[in-house]
């Protein structure tokens, strides 16, 4: 997620550090590679063109080049002006005083808007802990009613879905039937096309009129750039809505749309969805964003998905069995999967500063799938070898490697990590609570 411009960015920042203190000349030349970088990263330019020109205001008018750390008061300009162009209004969820709260998407064709759906569904059931269901309107597209009935179930959220009707119809029907049995919340999945045209606008319309939604939702393609932008005017200009939820973010490595579209449109990035898995969909923090543009990484949002993941009373049991020299194949593969649950590793290390970031990985291959090798290996071995891994003899690591389709070699390997981690603990042992856990 915006790899290109925090590289740009460090660059820059690099370069800057290393002059001391700036001449205009710097400057100028300063605010041109932002300007080029932007320019590449598919920013429109009309909002490179303000964000420069406020940039540079600021600067002079701080008298920054006067600064004995000029460096740090060109990010924190920068900083400042990229938070304004994303847009740093409150994105949290306001729900309706008297229920249901009813959510209505639109948007094209192949933006993820069906699964959006569904995953705006399962975080207000897991996060606001309500009765989210969903209607399928989308009756032109052939699987679009099919995908949302299967990833809906997988996640227990109701679907109201029909055959032989229109769309308008579907939607009255299903918040009439949704509002009977009692659910707090309703999205509706409109009908997209493969483009703009008359008659999608038209339906969009009646059923925003007849069911007078709370909230409208467009859902737009992070990857399509300067054309997300285009779209979201024409929309905003035919059937205004309320906010952007913007999908495939974690393939974007540019930018473009996340920083033009608040700018162009004024309407707020309410959500973004970071990934394939129905919960990797998250609340849009600018002051975040613009923090992992800017290469210092998104503490916040690891610390908040490293607590959804980690059971705090598994947490404890762990500290006290760390403590009495007790480790086993059993936890090693319980923190396996509660990092796993935080996501991969590239997700994890993209929330990380750029800094410490390159330091931790300096001549390390983080290989995703060693992680699945080791779960697989463990998984594989009986309960009292998992329990009792100094049992593990020849015969034991050739049965292990054949039931986990791995090597013999891999089997000694995890076996000499897993050695290391227990002495570790037991250095660890030696000086009571208040450290890390050794993986």
């Amino acid at each position: 997620m915006f790899e290109f411009l925090s590289s740009k960015f460090e660059d820059l920042f690099y370069k800057i550090r290393n002059r001391g203190r700036l001449s205009p000349g710097d400057l100028d030349e300063a605010l041109r590679e932002i300007r080029l970088a932007l320019l590449e990263a598919d920013v429109n330019f009309k909002v490179v063109k303000e964000f420069i020109e406020k940039v540079r205001t600021k600067a002079l008018g701080q008298n920054i080049l006067e600064s004995l750390s000029p460096s740090q008061q060109v990010i924190k300009i920068v900083n400042e002006e990229i938070i304004g162009i994303l847009g740093s209004g409150v994105t949290e969820i306001v729900f309706a005083g008297r229920p249901p709260t009813i959510f209505m998407l639109v948007g094209l064709q192949g933006t993820g808007k069906t699964t959006a759906t569904v995953k705006l569904a399962n975080f207000i059931k897991t996060r606001y802990n309500r009765r989210a269901s969903v209607i399928a309107a989308d009756i032109y597209r052939p699987a679009a009613s099919i995908q949302l009935n299967d990833l809906a179930k997988q996640l227990n959220i109701e679907v109201y879905s029909t055959v032989g009707k229109k769309p308008l119809e579907i939607v009255l029907d299903g918040v009439n039937y949704l509002k009977k049995i009692g659910n707090d919340v309703i999205i509706i999945d409109t009908a997209g096309r493969l483009q703009i045209d008359v008659e999608m606008m038209q339906e969009l319309k009646d059923i925003k009129k007849q069911i007078k939604p709370h909230q409208v939702y467009l859902v737009l393609d992070a990857m399509t750039g300067q054309e997300a932008v285009n779209i979201a005017e024409k929309f905003n200009s035919e059937i205004e809505f309320d906010g952007i939820i913007l999908t495939k973010i974690d393939s974007d490595t540019r930018g473009g749309a996340a920083l033009s579209i608040n700018h162009v449109t004024k309407k707020p990035i309410k959500f973004i969805s970071t990934g394939e898995k129905t919960d990797e969909f998250e609340v849009f923090h600018a002051d975040r964003i613009s923090s992992r543009i800017l290469g210092m990484g998104d503490v916040l949002t690891f610390i908040e998905k490293a607590e959804k993941a980690i059971d705090e009373k598994k947490a404890k049991e762990l500290e006290g069995k760390i403590l009495k020299n007790e480790l086993n194949f059993t936890d090693f593969v319980e923190q396996l999967k509660s990092i796993k649950k935080i996501g991969s590793m590239d997700k994890i290390l993209s929330m990380l500063p750029r800094k410490n970031k390159n330091k931790m990985l300096s001549g390390i291959n983080i290989d995703q799938k060693q992680f699945d090798r080791i779960e697989a290996i463990i998984n594989s071995m009986t309960m009292e070898e998992k329990l009792k891994p100094f049992i593990i003899n020849g015969s034991r690591k050739k049965r292990i490697a054949a039931g986990s389709g791995t090597s013999v070699n891999d089997v000694n390997r995890l076996l000499k990590q897993f050695s290391m981690a227990q002495q570790a603990a037991r250095q660890f042992s030696k000086y009571g609570k208040g450290f890390n856990l050794p993986f």
